[in-house]
This record gives C-alpha cells, sequence and structure tokens, in this order.
C-alpha cells in the first residue's frame, strides 16, 4: 500500500489530505506538524480572531475528529528533520523513520526577524500562529504604545487592530510608502492616507534599529515612545529541507506548474513553493490564503499521477478598519505602467485596475463587490481594453 507524506500540518498540507482522499487514494497518509494545533487558517489570526469577533474553533481547517474519520495519521507537534531521497524516506523529530511514496512539503514561512540591541526583548512580538494572535490580542488591551515595524500587509492589519483596542500606533517603514513593493506608491498611498485618518503616524524611510524599555529609537536617531514593538517585515520560506536534501531552491523550493520538484517524487505547495506561472510566464512564490487552499489540492492531484496545470490568477483579501477589499495578480512596481480607476477614490468604494501596455495585469476592488471573478478574467484574457470603457463603472466588466 503506498505511502504518501505531507510535511507540514497547514491549510495547504490538509486540503491536500482531503483531496486524496476525496480523489479516492486510499493509502496511508501521513501530516506531520511543528505546531500542537491542528491545522488552521492564518487570515483570521490579523483580522477577526484577533480583534475578538472570531473564536478559535472557526480557524480550524477540519473538525478534530475529521482526521481519524478519514484515516489520516495527523501528527501534532513532530516535524521532518531530514529527507533521505536515497532511500524515499524521511526522519522525524520524534526519532522515527518514514518511507514514501510521494512527499509533498507544506512548510510554509516564517516571520523576518528584527536583529538590533533590544530586539529580543519579550515587548516586541511577532504574527504567525495562534498564540502569537493571543498575546498581541491581550497587549492590546492594555493600550500600550505601538511600534509597528513594517507597513506591509501583516504590519498594517495589525495596525488596524491595535486601534480599534485604542492603542496608539507609529509605523516604521524603510521603503518610502506603504505596501509599496505590494501595489506601488498608488495604491499604498490610498491604505496610508486610511491609517492616518484612524490617528496612525507614520515614519517612512526609517526602520527600528534599537529597543530600550519605553522607547524605540530609529535608524534616523529619532526616539519613539513605545511599550511594544511589533515585527511584520515579511516572512522567509521554511526551505532549510528541501536545501539539505539537495532540492533545487530559489526563493522557496522551486516547482513546475504541476507543484512538482526537482525530484519527480517530491512536490511543494503554498508558501514555501516557488511555481511556474504559466499565465506569468515566471516562477513566483506567493504568501496568501488562496495559494495555500488551491495549491494544496492541486499538488494532491499531481502527486496522484492526474495533469495538472497549476496556474491560478493570485489573490489575496484584507480587511482594516471600515475598508474591505479583494486584489487580483501581483501589481508590484516594474510590472505596470499605468494605474486607472473606476468609481471615486475618494468615496471609499471603487476600483483600480494596473496596466501594461494597456492590458490588465492587477485589479482590487474596494468596498465593492461580487466582481473580483470579472476582474480576474480580464487578466486572464491579456488583451488590450478600451480604457474609457473599463473606468465607466455604468459598463459591467464583462462588457468591457
Amino acid at each position: 500500500m503506498p505511502t504518501f507524506v505531507i510535511a507540514g500540518a497547514s491549510l495547504a498540507g490538509a486540503k491536500a489530505a482531503e483531496t486524496l482522499r476525496d480523489e479516492g487514494f486510499d493509502g496511508q497518509i501521513v501530516l506531520l506538524g511543528s505546531e500542537l494545533e491542528r491545522p488552521y487558517e492564518r487570515p483570521p489570526l490579523s483580522k477577526g480572531y484577533l480583534l475578538g469577533n472570531d473564536d478559535l474553533d472557526s480557524v480550524y481547517v477540519h473538525p478534530v475528529e475529521w482526521y481519524a474519520e478519514h484515516d489520516i495519521e495527523l501528527r501534532m507537534g513532530v516535524t521532518v528533520t531530514g529527507i533521505d531521497r536515497t532511500a524515499s524516506a524521511v526522519l522525524t523529530s520524534d526519532g522515527s523513520t518514514l518511507h514514501y511514496d510521494k512527499l509533498l512539503l507544506t512548510t510554509g514561512a516564517s516571520p523576518r526577524r528584527l536583529s538590533f540591541p533590544g530586539s529580543d526583548r519579550d515587548e516586541v512580538l511577532y504574527l504567525r500562529t495562534t498564540a502569537d494572535s493571543e498575546r498581541l490580542r491581550a497587549a492590546f488591551q492594555a493600550t500600550p504604545r505601538v511600534v509597528v515595524a513594517g507597513a506591509g500587509w501583516i504590519g498594517l492589519e495589525t495596525t488596524a487592530a491595535a486601534r480599534s483596542y485604542g492603542c496608539p500606533v507609529t509605523v516604521l517603514e524603510p521603503q518610502p510608502g506603504a505596501l509599496q513593493s505590494q501595489l506601488g506608491p498608488e495604491l499604498g498611498g490610498v491604505f496610508a492616507d486610511l491609517h492616518r485618518s484612524h490617528g496612525v503616524e507614520f515614519r517612512f524611510g526609517e526602520s527600528a534599529a534599537e529597543f530600550r524599555p519605553g522607547l524605540v529609537i530609529t535608524s534616523a536617531g529619532a526616539e519613539v515612545p513605545a511599550d511594544l514593538l511589533v515585527a511584520g517585515i515579511g516572512a522567509a520560506p521554511n526551505d532549510q529541507l528541501a536545501i539539505a536534501a539537495g532540492l533545487e531552491v530559489e526563493n522557496g523550493v522551486l516547482t513546475d506548474e504541476a507543484l512538482r520538484t526537482s525530484d519527480e517524487n517530491i512536490f511543494a505547495a503554498g508558501d514555501v513553493a516557488n511555481w511556474f506561472s504559466p499565465l506569468l510566464g515566471r516562477q513566483i512564490r506567493v504568501e496568501h490564503w488562496a495559494n495555500a487552499l488551491n495549491g494544496g489540492p492541486a499538488a494532491a492531484r499531481s502527486m496522484l499521477g492526474q495533469p495538472v496545470v497549476y496556474d491560478p490568477v493570485p489573490y489575496f483579501y484584507s480587511d482594516q478598519y471600515d475598508l474591505g477589499m479583494e486584489c487580483a495578480g501581483l501589481p508590484s512596481p516594474g510590472t505596470y505602467d499605468e494605474v486607472v480607476y473606476r468609481g471615486d477614490r475618494a468615496s471609499g468604494e471603487f476600483i483600480a485596475f494596473w496596466l501594461s501596455r494597456g492590458i490588465v495585469v492587477a485589479g482590487m476592488n474596494v468596498n465593492v463587490w461580487d466582481v473580483n471573478d470579472d476582474i480576474q478574467s480580464l487578466i486572464r484574457s491579456a488583451r488590450p481594453v478600451d480604457l474609457t470603457r473599463l473606468t465607466n463603472p455604468e459598463i459591467p466588466l464583462p462588457e468591457v
């Protein structure tokens, strides 16, 4: 009977296990995870769970009994420590050896750590796990003076949560604007303005350089009052296993469009995978919920030998204060030459489109709903569009 091992009890790993059973695989499935929690979804950790609006049960991928009911061996608190490709076996942290026919890496990513005097203090917090979210929520309830290092998605979502608890917040960001790498200056400015309207202070072009009790010293020498420092400076793929095993790795585990690594029996999905996107014509690594949700099942089908072309339009969403948005595509600087809007930006309800040579490469709907599928269709079409029609709210997007 074949054995499929999944290293990483994440959303991607859990959805892969589910798909293997749904597709009729009746062999052994072993799902190993470093945490003592069963697989859960991470978006609530910086949104509803952090705000106290969602309970813990709502974040889990499956009920506790689901794994036994589907004959999936879930080993919590046990990690893969090594891969012996010659023997088709993994070594685990509890000292056991598991032979595999197929191996899936869904080991995710870890927050990049701050490194400067005082960065190891207890008042320096990160956000990745349920325990991290609970720690942050408890800290915010005491309304400390908060400094957030990093104006990316995690930094801004934790900033919004801190403000909702009444904490004064200063955000330090070495780049010239918020979400600079993710959205570019045009839409990054929208989010910076949103936070300023809620009392947040930004210090762009500065990073944290030292943390003393009650004080963060910035790279410019400024002293910012702080009882709590929250780090949101990005995440690094957990690709150490793949590196040690001699797999091809570059900003994550390299895979083809079928999520197969340089070893035909090893696959990767989720945050750790840097896969070839036929849509974009290049390797991409995407640290967002939808990629884990869809990548895990795609990898499972690939492990079963089914023909798979994993080619989604990258998708992510965010909720900050009264702004909700969905974004399709990867609108980082250098990928577009124009940004246009459908609707009034000042109203807080609009759709932004990033274009390259007249072709829509990304789109974001802000407080406008049920349009993201249409935006993704425009991106997939890869055809020049009439800007007059694109920006006219009276013309349905499918008719642009």
